[in-house]
């Protein structure tokens, strides 16, 4: 989206114009729906991400608050920490053996693909809820979401540099955990 016309989105937001209001959802909640998937793998979720986003946005409206510029940052970071927070009051779930166990044994090969593609990306959720919350971010908003280091730090309120080294030390940390996971 253009930056005069997140603008104008904006302040018609904030005079609380429905159109506007609904371009926003319509723009952005695709978006941060596969951004919370992609973190919480469940769909119920990151249906709740978005919801409860979007109502922290528009109660910031509300009170005067929200975002000035940068909305789809704006919006991301809300995510973000909606997404830390539930990782601080959620464990992660286990992963199921059974089914993996019956998948390879399986004679359907589409089954067995699918639980290995599921059991794969479990993996790797588990490895990211290992990393800080910055150093989450900056992964998935990077290489998963194909963001720029601009981006990025407009979202983080970061200088770019900071969101750098970052990702230097993210993707360190995440492939010590990967390979200590695979050798252990």
């Amino acid at each position: 989206m253009a930056a005069n016309n997140e603008a104008h989105l904006l302040a018609a937001a904030r005079a609380w114009d429905m159109d506007a209001l609904t371009a926003i959802y319509d723009t952005y909640s695709p978006l941060l729906y596969r951004y919370a998937m992609r973190l919480l793998g469940d769909h119920a979720v990151a249906e709740e991400c978005v919801a409860e986003t979007f109502a922290r946005f528009l109660q910031a409206l509300r009170n005067g608050g929200g975002p000035e510029t940068h909305l789809k940052a704006y919006l991301y970071r809300v995510a973000h920490n909606w997404i830390t927070d539930y990782y601080r009051r959620q464990p992660p779930p286990e992963a199921n053996v059974d089914d993996l166990a019956y998948a390879l044994s399986s004679e359907d090969p589409a089954l067995s693909s699918r639980v290995l593609l599921q059991e794969e990306q479990q993996r790797v959720r588990a490895a990211l809820r290992l990393l800080t919350p910055e150093q989450r971010q900056v992964v998935v908003l990077r290489f998963l979401e194909a963001w720029s280091l601009k981006e990025v730090a407009e979202a983080m309120q970061k200088p770019v540099g900071a969101v750098k080294a970052l990702q230097h030390r993210a993707l360190a940390a995440l492939r010590r955990v990967l390979e200590e996971e695979s050798h252990g």
